[in-house]
């Protein structure tokens, strides 16, 4: 990687843990969801970068793909939080996550997800399987007496790919990939007191464009091209386009484009048994020496 574009990842990856600790600071019981979200949204514009996906907040059983609807005025209470928040510099994406308890019963969650990331990262190292870091996370968190998510994991990334190869899991799926010198990952470890894996629930309002089309009415073509122009292949949330073009274009050209399968859709993920879910996660760069650089580096 040459140092201009390293710069860029070291950059995204500062915003990104700044813009999080920044959403942990308004995680407060009364507090508006998705104001919250909208707020942590800005913040990374302007710190100088623009959103990677929209900040995701999940709740309670809720795992991840979560972010409100544009009139959305739930409060947080005495949840379990899960903040999932992503920035880019020109595709070079810093990926991180906290959770946080409101109910303050809940301190064995936070710890299990902590000590394994930490375990995790300590053991990588150019030529470990990843198999062998799933391993320690999950008897990291197996000491808590929590189960590990076991179809959510870590992953590579790269410019303008969120979640690229390999796939980082949190227990020892027997995956011998190795992880490689000059490359980027996120390690992100989810506990859970359910059975351990996640399932699609609701309708989605996060998507991706994911092929282009040609459409019929002027108002889905105008949204075609605001997705286009603003979100690089990125996630982005209906509200979003909503705040611009109003629900009522904004629903029918969805409706759309869903239709023409330009769409990926990702639908909030859920613990299967409505188990409590706990996540922490960071980016890092394994340079040409082998040495593991945090690019989101942040304390709990």
């Amino acid at each position: 990687m040459d140092e201009e574009t390293l710069k860029k990842w070291r950059e995204a990856g500062k915003i990104t843990a700044q813009a999080l600790k920044f959403g942990q600071t308004l995680i407060k019981k009364g507090a508006v969801i998705r104001e919250v979200c909208d707020k942590v949204d800005r913040k990374i514009v302007e710190l100088g970068a623009k959103p990677a996906w929209p900040t995701q907040v999940a709740l309670n059983h809720v795992a991840a793909h979560y972010t409100p609807d544009y009139d959305d005025n739930t409060t947080f209470n005495d949840e379990l939080v899960c903040i999932d928040v992503g920035a880019h510099i020109d595709g070079c994406i810093g990926d991180c996550a906290l959770t946080v308890d409101l109910s303050g019963q809940h301190e064995k969650f936070l710890k299990a997800v902590q000590e394994a990331l930490k375990a995790a990262i300590e053991t990588v190292k150019p030529g470990i399987e990843v198999r062998e870091i799933g391993k320690v996370i999950c008897e990291k968190i197996e000491e808590h007496g929590l189960n590990p998510i076991r179809n959510l994991g870590g992953h590579g990334i790269d410019e303008f790919e969120i979640h690229d190869e390999p796939r980082i899991p949190n227990f020892d799926d027997g995956n011998t990939t190795k992880i490689e010198k000059g490359k980027i990952y996120a390690i992100e470890p989810f506990a859970t007191n359910g059975r351990g894996m996640v399932k699609e629930s609701e309708r989605a309002n996060i998507f991706t464009l994911s092929d282009i089309k040609p459409v019929r009415s002027q108002f889905a073509r105008d949204i075609l091209a605001c997705i286009e122009e603003n979100f690089d292949g990125l996630p982005f949330a209906t509200r979003w386009l909503i705040e611009r073009f109003g629900l009522g274009k904004t629903q029918l050209a969805i409706r759309e484009l869903d239709r023409l399968e330009c769409l990926d859709k990702h639908p909030p993920l859920v613990e299967e048994t409505k188990g409590l879910v706990s996540q922490w996660e960071k980016t890092f760069y394994v340079n040409d020496k082998g040495e593991v650089e945090i690019l989101t580096q942040f304390e709990p």
